[in-house]
């Protein structure tokens, strides 16, 4: 894979929990998380690679998959088809600290952590165990002019950039934590 140097700076185009896409303003990746499924009982997304060279003509395989429960609850996550617990997947950071403050291990085996309001100008910070941030994911600055987008920007580190569909997932459920209040 070549690698240029440049972090994927992916425009989320809702800044919406209902669904979105999360483009590279360079066209190297472009992700979809698409609600495909909601009743009382639960609702579904899946994250699609939607990236023109990937995606072609055929019908995009989700990578990710999102489950979550009655009243907007923690579900199942399914990472390359094999379900997970959410609380199993994205753990607290200490039984004691706060909900916004958890980690998650990547399909690289590696561990991850989000941590909300963590560094100045982003909403979401990613770090990885050196404390190095791998992704972040910031909110439309206060007063810029309305776009076609949302103006939230999802950045992550080329080198994790094979981790994308997970940090993405991650941070999706770390924001329905918080959008639902949940503990």
């Amino acid at each position: 894979m070549t690698r240029y140097g440049m972090p994927y700076i992916l425009e989320d185009k809702s800044g919406q929990l209902t669904g979105s896409e999360f483009v590279d303003i360079h066209e190297r990746l472009h992700l979809t998380v698409r609600c495909t499924q909601r009743n009382s009982s639960h609702t579904m997304y899946m994250i699609y690679n939607t990236t023109p060279t990937v995606f072609q003509s055929t019908i995009p395989r989700p990578l990710v998959g999102l489950d979550f429960g009655k009243d907007n609850a923690l579900g199942t996550i399914s990472v390359a088809g094999v379900p997970t617990p959410m609380r199993k997947y994205l753990t607290k950071v200490s039984l004691i600290g706060s909900s916004k403050h958890r980690r998650f291990v990547g399909s690289d085996g590696k561990p991850y952590q989000w941590a909300r309001r963590a560094q100045p100008n982003q909403e979401w910070t990613c770090t990885n165990a050196s404390a190095q941030v791998v992704a972040s994911y910031s909110l439309k600055a206060p007063g810029e002019p309305e776009y076609s987008t949302s103006g939230c920007i999802l950045e992550i580190t080329e080198e994790c950039g094979h981790l994308a569909p997970e940090i993405l997932a991650s941070l999706w459920i770390m924001r329905h934590i918080v959008a639902f209040d949940l503990g």
